[in-house]
């Protein structure tokens, strides 16, 4: 705002500050530095998350339902869900990167520019960089549902690179700003590197639930915390902003963090339930449907037992 107001020569007004400070406290900033642009990954983290506190524990009360010396491979729907998981994850880095590069504001795909000697919008550029790794991800899930001789847990080291990419990012990405920005971008971190380290895990230790779980609940946790950080710094609202350099509002947000994280496992909670009531459903349909075919054909045994023995006593009369 000084330097504002050094070359104009005049005095700001307080909205003229505000709009100084709007534009200057991140410097370089895009897509992201707004409440939409924290809603998309946000959307994309939550989306995966709640889609896996369905397909995990489906697998896994799926595989504790069959009999004991049966076979435990899952059936063939499953690698087709891991294919369609792949797909959507290519799709929405695609379409991250896209909104990072050619937004009206954006970069355009150029990194340097030669006339002035400056970097063109490196925030995109780190932002578009999460996205291309979370899209090598899902090329590597669906490559193994494609029945390629892949090694086993590759699909798990491809998830913890881009989740440790995303997390080494941001970590570097909140230099020079006020102490709740980067408070709250910090305690993002937290979910960011528990969930590259259970995916990491995850290639010595597969099909773990325990692991799963908690890797998707971090993952659910990841995608609301997005919506609040855009919340925090870019009320939607238009509501008044908070103050970043009061104190009470960084233990507010540190408590807030936890709050998400029940809320998660809550979340999973319920999602379990409802795959467990679905599958015991299942489950009872089919035995009933068992239980009548047997009985079917246990009185057409009877029938032809009976008939076989008034036939030989037929024979012995003769």
């Amino acid at each position: 705002a000084g330097e504002a107001e050094q070359r104009t020569g005049a005095p700001l007004t307080t909205t003229s500050q505000e709009q100084v400070y709007k534009t200057t406290r991140h410097p370089g900033s895009g897509t992201m530095a707004n409440f939409k642009g924290h809603a998309l990954p946000g959307s994309f983290f939550l989306l995966f998350g709640l889609w896996w506190s369905v397909k995990y524990p489906l697998r896994q009360l799926w595989r504790q339902g069959q009999r004991p010396g049966g076979r435990t491979r899952v059936p063939a729907w499953f690698a087709r869900m891991e294919l369609v998981e792949g797909g959507l994850k290519i799709f929405f880095s695609f379409a991250g990167i896209m909104a990072e590069q050619f937004v009206p504001d954006g970069p355009h795909a150029y990194l340097y520019a030669g006339e002035d000697h400056t970097w063109v919008k490196l925030m995109n550029w780190q932002h578009s960089t999460m996205y291309l790794f979370f899209g090598l991800s899902g090329v590597a899930d669906v490559l193994p549902a494609l029945s390629l001789p892949l090694p086993l847990g590759l699909d798990r080291l491809a998830l913890a690179l881009a989740l440790f990419v995303e997390g080494f990012l941001f970590y570097f990405h909140v230099h020079n700003r006020p102490p709740l920005d980067q408070h709250i971008h910090s305690l993002l971190l937290v979910g960011v590197f528990g969930g590259a380290g259970c995916a990491l895990l995850e290639v010595f230790l597969r099909d773990q639930p325990v692991l799963e779980l908690l890797r998707t609940s971090l993952a659910i946790q990841q995608g609301t915390w997005f919506f609040q950080i855009g919340a925090v710094l870019y009320p939607p609202s238009g509501g008044p902003a908070w103050d970043e350099d009061d104190h009470s509002n960084i233990m507010f947000i540190t408590m807030c963090y936890c709050w998400h994280y029940a809320a998660a496992l809550l979340l999973m909670a319920l999602n379990y339930s409802l795959v467990w009531i679905g599958v015991r459903r299942c489950a009872g349909q089919q035995g009933g449907d068992m239980e009548i075919r047997l009985r079917k054909t246990g009185s057409s045994g009877n029938s032809d037992s009976s008939s076989h023995k008034a036939l030989l006593q037929d024979s012995d009369e003769e």
